[in-house]
């Protein structure tokens, strides 16, 4: 293999991809510079442009609706689909042919992430591919243009990082490795999103962040992308007269994000064009969606400009007949998203927002009920607080508190590009720090919001080197595998089931962790079903742990692990006595073992995909 000239990052994002790259002989008493890969793509009809950002969307066109002749990329003449810039304007006007939101499929449980369900909804006659296919073909574009663009260095040799949000469960984490593998990227190294803003924000400030934060502070990373929120806490320490970083706690899985605040508006202008008499069906309602997102852009980050023209198709005969025309305001942006997801509220006060549900639904992404962001954050601080009471040096700064207080907060997201989402979520938060008799929290300013994801990984490519700081994290969160008793069955009672503690909260990468001699029995050669769990709450479980109750909210369960053990030197049929071992390997992914308690025999037991048919088939 040809030695690594780069690190490159990769941000697959939910609505846009970006990658860019430091180069490996950068020597620690220089300055890193991170270059961002212009991304060639499709614009329109045979117009291809280099754009920083490569929108996460792709287009399922008629065969009768492109000419081969009009997709042409410098790589390929003759592309199987059609990604990036102009799949998404095809599809704002035609959006039953829109695959978008990949990412977020990808990370839902209760479907089959390898089936051909995208475009959700989508009729019979718009060919689907799967989450997992689509974010496929986003990363191979990615992989095309790098190699395109350094011939001499193809991007199978460099050193990649690959970014997910940090509440991504394990069996998301490996499809994303997957998906990167298929399209020519072997062994990606896993970094959190959050925290490769924190990277960014890190190389921005060229070496003067030691003057901005001190030990004792903790750190407060607000990542609000076009799918999902994610909270994280960073602790800054001190150790050997130098500053230390740990990732100490994330959020959970929030789908939540710009594609909400999009709908949002759009549901705001179809009630304004029915109250005039325009009713709107189901596909002009997503066609409005994506013309609101442009227009909320521009709002956002103007707030001179008073409003906004939308257009959206219609099904009339004549050129004027066939559009609706409204417009949207900055009252309505203000309103609906400043007031809507970021509104003030008492963090001691609040609760979840639930609706009760149908008992059908139309398949869709499990969305976050309640659309406050703030309301998911004072929940964040709050129940943290319990999860950190050991981490003394943590809680130092605000002994006494209600809420974990953070002393800095740092955005990132598109959305926060407006200063007035970036001010309101401050002064929410430093409403909050008052009332607990706290001092205010400052904005960690210097990074670009579209584009830290992908810097910070490159930046962290480049650091894991080992010329620069570091953030200690290890696992987001303990594992558990249930075990249930074997105690005699009662009428209308399930049998009790214990959690065993297989992996603890912020174990290290490339280290492995033996249970203690706790035998299971497997049949090799036919499929057999594990329960397992996760807390991002309870820190002080080590391995081995047994729960035979815990509070609400302490636990929440993963899909099963299916397997079907090879039979290697036993028998079709064969119960063998085994034990499990926990790993994390050196790219940040969670494995586990199945080790036979005589004989040596090991057995890879890799999380199944919640609605895949058939059992994995565990690897020797």
């Amino acid at each position: 293999m040809t030695e690594p000239r780069f690190a490159v990052g990769i941000d697959l994002g939910t609505t846009n991809s970006v990658v860019s790259s430091v180069r490996l002989d950068t020597a620690p008493t220089e300055k890193v510079f991170v270059e961002l890969l212009p991304i060639p793509q499709l614009t329109g009809p045979g117009t291809v442009e280099s754009r920083h950002q490569l929108p996460s969307f792709q287009y399922q066109a008629h065969q009768e609706e492109i000419d081969e002749a009009e997709v042409v990329l410098p790589w390929n003449s003759k592309p199987l689909v059609i990604i990036g810039e102009w799949a998404r304007m095809l599809g704002s006007k035609t959006p039953i042919r829109l695959v978008g939101s990949a990412k977020s499929w990808l990370s839902h449980q209760a479907v089959n992430r390898r089936s051909a369900i995208l475009p959700c909804q989508a009729p019979e006659d718009v060919p689907r591919i799967s989450p997992l296919d689509a974010s496929t073909a986003y990363l191979r574009h990615l992989h095309d243009a790098w190699n395109h663009a350094h011939p001499e260095a193809p991007l199978i040799d460099q050193k990649v990082v690959l970014t997910v949000p940090a509440s991504f469960d394990p069996a998301a984490r490996d499809l994303t490795v997957e998906a990167a593998e298929a399209a020519g990227l072997p062994r990606p190294v896993l970094l959190e999103e959050p925290q490769a803003a924190f990277y960014s924000w890190l190389e921005a400030s060229d070496g003067r962040w030691r003057e901005s934060i001190r030990p004792g502070e903790v750190i407060l990373v607000v990542d609000v992308g076009g799918g999902t929120t994610d909270f994280s806490l960073i602790a800054v320490g001190e150790a050997a007269g130098l500053l230390t970083l740990e990732r100490v706690a994330i959020g959970d899985h929030i789908l939540l994000g710009g594609d909400n605040m999009d709908l949002a508006l759009a549901y705001g202008l179809r009630t304004k064009l029915e109250a005039e008499g325009r009713r709107l069906e189901s596909w002009q309602v997503l066609a409005l969606t994506y013309a609101c997102r442009e227009a909320k852009e521009a709002l956002l980050l103007d707030a001179a400009l008073n409003e906004v023209a939308i257009v959206v198709p219609s099904r009339g005969t004549s050129l004027m007949g066939g559009l609706l025309r409204t417009r949207l305001t900055q009252e309505e942006v203000t309103g609906a998203l400043v007031e809507g997801f970021f509104p003030s509220l008492d963090l001691h006060q609040v609760e979840w927002v639930h609706h009760a549900r149908t008992g059908l639904t139309t398949l869709g992404l499990p969305y976050a009920q309640d659309p406050r962001i703030t309301a998911h954050l004072a929940l964040f601080l709050r129940r943290q607080l319990e999860a950190l009471k050991g981490a003394q040096e943590v809680l130092e700064p605000f002994k006494g508190g209600h809420f974990v207080q953070p002393t800095a907060v740092l955005l990132n997201g598109g959305i926060f590009r407006s200063e007035r989402l970036r001010q309101k979520l401050l002064v929410v938060l430093n409403e909050w720090l008052l009332k607990d008799a706290a001092a205010p929290a400052r904005l960690l300013e210097g990074v670009d919001l579209d584009l830290a994801v992908a810097r910070g990984a490159a930046y962290y490519g480049w650091v894991r080197q080992g010329p620069g700081v570091r953030i200690r994290s290890g696992t987001a969160a303990a594992y558990y595998v249930g075990v249930e008793s074997s105690m005699p069955a009662v009428p209308g009672f399930p049998a009790p089931l214990e959690a065993l503690c297989i992996a603890p909260f912020g174990m290290e990468e490339g280290t492995e962790a033996a249970l203690p001699p706790v035998e299971f029995g497997v049949v090799v050669g036919e499929p057999v079903r594990f329960r397992f769990f996760t807390s991002k709450v309870r820190r002080d479980d080590e391995v081995g742990t047994r729960l035979d109750w815990w509070p609400l909210g302490d636990l929440e369960a993963l899909a099963d692990i299916e397997v079907v053990l090879p039979v290697e030197a036993f028998r079709p049929g064969d119960i063998v006595p085994v034990h499990l071992v926990a790993r994390v390997t050196e790219v940040g992914r969670l494995e586990l073992e199945a080790v036979a308690t005589t004989g040596g025999h090991r057995w890879k037991v890799a999380f199944e995909v919640r609605g895949d048919p058939g059992a994995q088939t565990a690897r020797p």
